[in-house]
């Protein structure tokens, strides 16, 4: 493994903290003032996703053209501003989805410079140290930032500005790899051409499809929390829902960690596996009312959202590296699962605002999550190579 490797994991690790402490101060503004509105804290994740779906086509050609280490720093430093908006008493919505397009720059990068710094043998092994070390990032983020917010809104935002800066300070560590010039033309022209010619095999087909279906399930499963535990478990402010949804990171740790002796790159087809599972925990998670078995639940559930994503995210860079560039592949990516996850969030959205209640929703959720992993399976090949 490629010492290099380490530098882009703390980075990581800070941006992501950060990324998540950010959520949870937002949560705790929304839940320290009169306005509660039931669609607002799923409005904000929304707002958030739309900078993924929109940057799409061209966010994967700046991280391919350019040197990503410098890519990650520029996504870091807007991340930064959105902070700052923030920490200024700008609208949360306005200013939370400058903190999405940070996030839309960073991802094809981040997960598009792993093909460089690790070869074919080692490629899982770098996806799971980079998702576990970003869930024990999201894990921390969420808690510390939560109790930050929880006794200062201001304390707890201009410490994520400050970890965005360092987090791009780290970045500098990192290889500056020569990139080919951009491709002159409509990006969105390119970007639909490059969606034509990545969907060439089952396996890359599979992983777009299982990438969106999992953060799409992760992206509504977080929001529907929000109110869940509130009204099952009586939780009363965001430290206590962060504490709660730490189990579900510490479960996908676990799941990351033991995935890459379980399922390599030849067998995919394995990944099916934990996805069943993990719909079938969902719906097991609406019928829990105390807070241990909704820990054990949410634990569960997030080993097997790790078992399952981790093999998707490899299969998705080798097969990026190997036909439209790595940063272009996680862009895609990208898009389609930012997409399903806003459909999913504005879904239960339009749900929350008619007076769906969150038990229903996530019983829903589970069902056809149960759904989606059968349909999806079903266009991977039983031959491990395709």
């Amino acid at each position: 493994m490629n010492k290099q490797i380490y530098p882009l994991l703390i980075a990581q690790f800070l941006s992501a903290f950060a990324d998540n402490a950010i959520l949870f101060t937002v949560i705790a503004i929304v839940m320290q003032s009169t306005f509660q509105a039931s669609w607002y804290v799923p409005a904000l994740q929304s707002v958030f996703l739309i900078a993924f779906v929109v940057l799409a086509p061209w966010v994967g050609g700046f991280a391919d053209h350019h040197a990503k280490s410098r890519v990650l720093i520029i996504a870091n430093l807007i991340k930064a501003a959105g902070a700052g908006l923030l920490l200024l008493d700008v609208e949360p919505l306005i200013a939370y989805c400058l903190v999405g397009v940070g996030a839309a720059v960073y991802s094809p990068a981040k997960y598009g410079i792993l093909p460089e710094l690790a070869g074919h043998e080692y490629l899982v092994k770098a996806n799971s140290w980079i998702e576990g070390s970003t869930i024990l990032a999201i894990l921390l983020g969420m808690v510390i930032g939560a109790k930050a917010a929880d006794y200062s809104t201001h304390l707890a935002l201009t410490g994520t500005i400050v970890l965005f800066l360092v987090s791009a300070l780290v970045t500098l560590s990192l290889p500056v790899t020569v990139s080919p010039k951009p491709v002159s033309g409509s990006k969105i022209i390119t970007f639909g051409r490059q969606m034509g010619q990545f969907f060439t095999t089952p396996r890359s087909l599979f992983a777009i499809l299982g990438g969106s279906l999992f953060w799409a399930a992760a992206a509504c499963l977080r929001v529907i929390i929000v109110a869940w535990a509130p009204l099952v478990l009586l939780s009363k402010n965001a430290s206590e829902i962060a504490e709660l949804t730490l189990f579900l990171a510490i479960g996908i740790i676990a799941g990351s960690a033991i995935v890459p002796s379980l399922i390599p790159l030849e067998h995919l087809r394995r990944a099916r596996i934990p996805a069943y599972f993990m719909a079938l925990l969902i719906v097991g998670l609406s019928f829990t009312e105390s807070i241990w078995p909704a820990r054990f639940m949410l634990f569960f559930i997030g080993m097997m959202g790790g078992m399952f994503i981790v093999p998707i995210n490899a299969v998705l860079q080798e097969s990026g590296k190997q036909s439209i560039g790595s940063g272009s592949a996680v862009a895609l990516q990208g898009f389609f699962q930012n997409l399903a996850m806003l459909l999913a969030v504005g879904s239960y959205t339009f749900a929350a605002s008619q007076k769906v209640t969150p038990i229903a929703a996530m019983w829903s959720l589970g069902v056809l999550v149960l759904i989606a992993t059968f349909l999806v399976s079903m266009r991977l090949p039983k031959n491990p190579q395709m």
